[in-house]
């Protein structure tokens, strides 16, 4: 993700440990302008997939001149010990969690001061970039060093995206409400199934992509978001609250039907 100078004639080599869904969405991505290596000690190569990168071990991958962390957050202090003694100087380091703060202090403990460290989170996954990537935002939250900037030019320049530049706290703050509110509607809606699919108004279609677009994440997903961000118990507490007082105001309604306050 970062152009070398164009009297070097290696190619630069990226390191992605982790290739589950969204690894295999950045190799899409990423092998025209790079080598890709991977590795992850579950995943196979599918299909066309296998031509765009090179599985390796871990400790190769690891000594690339990149080295992106597309591991599940719970996961990621784990893989940080492990990958910390074969990073070469001044390789770049980046995660792609859903949240921050714990990962930037997780990287910045366990990474030797060597190394360039950049939290980042694109806001989009496997299926609300199905047609495509360009247009979709990316969050770039710099740690440590001056990369960052190379690695905005390209997500714009490259890769079409829309670049923020913020920090692992004031992302996290807003991420709360964005995903913590989202993943958890759609958590609820999907246990209410089955749910009307002829007599829909816009509002509820619109309502129902969104449930889409996060269905089918990974728990761990859904669980670094609600538990990881800091955030999110009290935009959790609100909403709950919230929805109860709205609750009272409007009563409850007998079997007839006839609206009856509840007076407490």
């Amino acid at each position: 993700m970062i152009e070398r100078s164009k009297h070097v004639t290696a190619p630069l080599t990226v390191g992605i440990i982790g290739f589950g869904a969204f690894g295999r969405l950045m190799a899409g991505h990423l092998a025209p302008h790079m080598s890709l290596l991977i590795h992850d000690p579950v995943a196979e190569p599918q299909g066309e997939r296998t031509a765009l990168c090179r599985f390796v071990s871990l400790e190769t991958a690891s000594a690339s001149d990149i080295v992106i962390l597309a591991v599940p957050v719970g996961k990621l202090k784990e893989v940080v010990s492990a990958i910390a003694p074969w990073l070469r100087q001044g390789a770049v380091v980046i995660d792609v969690g859903s949240v921050k703060s714990i990962p930037a202090q997780i990287m910045q403990e366990g990474l030797p001061g060597h190394v360039e460290i950049i939290g980042t989170h694109p806001l989009f996954g496997p299926q609300s970039a199905e047609d495509g990537i360009a247009g979709h935002k990316i969050a770039i939250c710099p740690i440590r060093g001056q990369s960052w900037r190379r690695v905005a030019a390209f997500c714009r320049k490259h890769l079409g995206l829309k670049v923020i530049v913020t920090t692992a706290e004031a992302h996290d703050r807003e991420a709360a409400m964005v995903q913590g509110l989202t993943h958890l509607i759609a958590k609820v809606l999907v246990q209410m199934e089955p749910l009307p699919q002829s007599m829909t108004t816009r509002s509820f279609e619109l309502l129902m992509q969104g449930v889409e677009m996060v269905r089918y994440d990974s728990p761990e997903v859904f669980e670094a978001i609600e538990r990881m961000n800091p955030f999110v118990p009290a935009v959790r507490r609100t909403f709950f609250d919230l929805a109860a007082e709205l609750d009272r105001k409007m009563g409850t309604t007998d079997a007839g039907g006839t609206s009856r306050v509840v007076v407490r």
